[in-house]
């Protein structure tokens, strides 16, 4: 009875370990660092569409969040003081920032109570994030004047976001 006892219990870590390594997988991009972006096309609150390709010829930083998401809440306020105050009036940049499933009713609320100002649009049913990933946020993407992925980050460290402010600043360099 030992024998089983033990047998079951390495099928079950093993099981454990199988899962455990497809919803790391699960985590990967779609895409990768010197891809084409994807085309896709976002809303903004006024109702007008924005569309990836009139973005060419800017740098454009994607985040990915939601508004329940604690990484998130960690990372947007240094989006805000650390991106957009410091280069959101520039012409040949472009921050979108996208609620993966929310809705206006969510990010209106979300938006005043943080006092953010930079752009925000809704992904209610992951149609952008859809092409970059499956699953996983925060997520930052960082598309070159050119239209090409130069960065992509998943989650939020305050190390990891300090350099990625250094890469935004070599790309509007450029």
């Amino acid at each position: 009875m030992l024998q089983k006892t033990t047998t079951w219990k390495g099928l079950m870590l093993l099981l454990f370990f199988s899962v455990s390594t497809l919803m790391l997988s699960a985590q990967e991009w779609k895409v990768k660092v010197g891809d084409s972006a994807p085309a896709f096309t976002v809303t903004n609150k006024a109702g007008k569409n924005i569309n990836s390709k009139d973005l060419k010829g800017r740098v454009v930083l994607l985040n990915f969040f939601a508004t329940w998401c604690p990484p998130c809440r960690q990372e947007l306020p240094r989006v805000q003081k650390e991106i957009w105050d410091r280069w959101g009036d520039r012409k040949d940049f472009e921050v979108m920032v996208l609620a993966r499933e929310e809705g206006w009713d969510k990010l209106d609320p979300f938006i005043k109570n943080n006092n953010y100002t930079f752009p925000f649009y809704p992904d209610l049913k992951r149609g952008v994030f859809a092409l970059f990933a499956d699953s996983s946020i925060t997520r930052n993407v960082l598309i070159d004047k050119e239209g090409k992925i130069s960065y992509l980050s998943i989650g939020y460290s305050e190390k990891e976001f300090t350099e990625f402010v250094t890469l935004i600043e070599k790309a509007l360099a450029k």
